[in-house]
């Protein structure tokens, strides 16, 4: 698949930044879930491991848009 900008409201925006900001929001969500069920206690680095899930998140994106 061919990436091509994206048109918000008469401005183009690349692709990826599209992809950040929906891996962003997946994340957000996640966080909440973990939060809710108190899953983050039992990791040794909290954002650390936010920021390893958001960059997995993203990745997977990326690599189901590009099928």
């Amino acid at each position: 698949m061919k990436f091509v900008e994206v048109d918000v409201l008469g401005v183009y925006v690349a692709p990826i930044a599209v992809m950040l900001l929906v891996a962003w929001i997946i994340t957000i969500i996640l966080c909440r879930i973990a939060d809710r069920f108190s899953l983050l206690r039992y990791v040794w680095h909290p954002p650390l491991f936010v920021g390893a899930v958001y960059l997995i998140v993203l990745s997977s994106i990326v690599l189901f848009a590009a099928r």
